[in-house]
């Protein structure tokens, strides 16, 4: 086990001023080192992902008042957004962002085993409290676009792999809600499941954690990502906008919403089950009631991991029965870059930042 190098007591970090544009992300050289607290580890960090979650924060899209779509805010922000968080709560600010955490213990907290320091781990996107709440990694409490980042003992996974820090940071939020959007909707072997956004981070994750649960995986994705997709493991791979037959699917797995929606609920089977955990192109949808309650379909809301996911998750990775998929990495400095790359939803799979050099 590699032993960490002394501590300083300032890192590098991209700190998040305020809801906005990329003008809001302020990289400084001269941020204190978080102390783990009781029950904590500390972190250094060697990548980490670039999600959908970092920009619907930085620009007030999770408020109600907002019903745009990601990409119609993604570069100045909305100027509706009453500051709110995912959760309803007011947003506070400053805020280190990043949910995606690939690193290694350095230091532990009271009550913490001082064995672990040194470990490998991938640190549990959704930190969930003594009193039931849940915090988010980057959002309620500061993340992973950092070179160091506390977080929870019980939340930060020991792994024993030979993926890089920058492959091992494309899992943790895309893959864990990937895998809890099939959980909840109980996805079994034999079932016809739809994925939208396939080519996108949890799109791509539930292509290839479907297949593994033995499902025959229908993809949704833009004409030019369909070879791509099809390596990952779909059966088939349609058009994003293709028509789609009617009681056909078992389960719909969605992170696009928007117009779209009612189509998808059309394509379930009656007792079929749709789970969302994303709305990239709008939030606002049209619900015929009629096609819920005539057909006993079944709609999941999916945030929070359900116990036992992510260490599943962190099963499936040690064992290689999912595979990374990083398209792009960029150093921390050039987020900027990084996300308005994401936005333009061309690419296949995960963008990572790159903390540490050595990663």
């Amino acid at each position: 086990m590699t032993m960490p190098d002394p501590i300083p007591a300032t890192m590098r970090a991209m700190v998040l001023t305020g809801f906005g544009g990329f003008d809001k992300l302020e990289y400084r050289i001269d941020v204190p080192v978080p102390q783990p607290g009781p029950g904590e580890v500390l972190v250094k960090v060697g990548a980490a992902g670039v999600n959908n979650t970092d920009i619907n924060t930085r620009i007030g899209w999770y408020s109600p008042a907002v019903e745009g779509s990601t990409a119609a805010g993604g570069a100045s922000g909305f100027e509706e957004t009453a500051g709110e968080g995912w959760s309803g709560e007011q947003f506070t600010f400053p805020r280190i962002q990043g949910v995606d955490a690939a690193g290694r213990i350095v230091a532990v907290g009271e009550g913490v085993s001082a064995e672990r320091i040194g470990e490998r781990v991938l640190v549990e996107p959704a930190l969930r409290r003594a009193d039931g709440g849940v915090d988010f990694l980057g959002s309620e409490r500061d993340g992973a676009f950092a070179e160091y980042c506390a977080a929870p003992s019980a939340h930060t996974h020991a792994i024993v792999s030979d993926l890089s820090d920058i492959e091992l940071a494309s899992f943790p939020c895309a893959y864990s809600t990937a895998e809890n959007l099939l959980h909840r909707s109980r996805v079994a072997y034999g079932e016809r499941v739809l994925v939208t956004g396939a080519s996108g981070g949890v799109g791509s994750a539930a292509v290839q954690l479907a297949r593994r649960r033995g499902a025959f995986v229908t993809a949704l994705a833009g004409t030019s990502k369909h070879r791509a997709v099809e390596d990952l493991g779909a059966d088939e791979v349609l058009d994003r906008h293709a028509p789609l037959e009617a009681d056909y699917f078992d389960a719909v797995i969605d992170v696009v919403g928007g117009p779209g929606f009612g189509s998808l609920l059309g394509a379930l089977k009656p007792g079929g089950r749709y789970a969302v955990s994303g709305a990239i192109a709008g939030p606002v949808v049209d619900l015929d009631l009629r096609a819920l309650y005539l057909k006993d379909l079944t709609l999941y809301g999916c945030t929070a991991l359900d116990d036992g996911v992510f260490a599943q998750l962190v099963g499936h990775i040690e064992r290689g029965e999912v595979k990374p998929l990083v398209c792009a990495t960029f150093p921390l400095e050039r987020i900027e870059a990084a996300q308005r790359v994401f936005l333009e939803k061309r690419h296949v799979g995960k963008i990572v930042l790159t903390i540490d050099p050595a990663a």
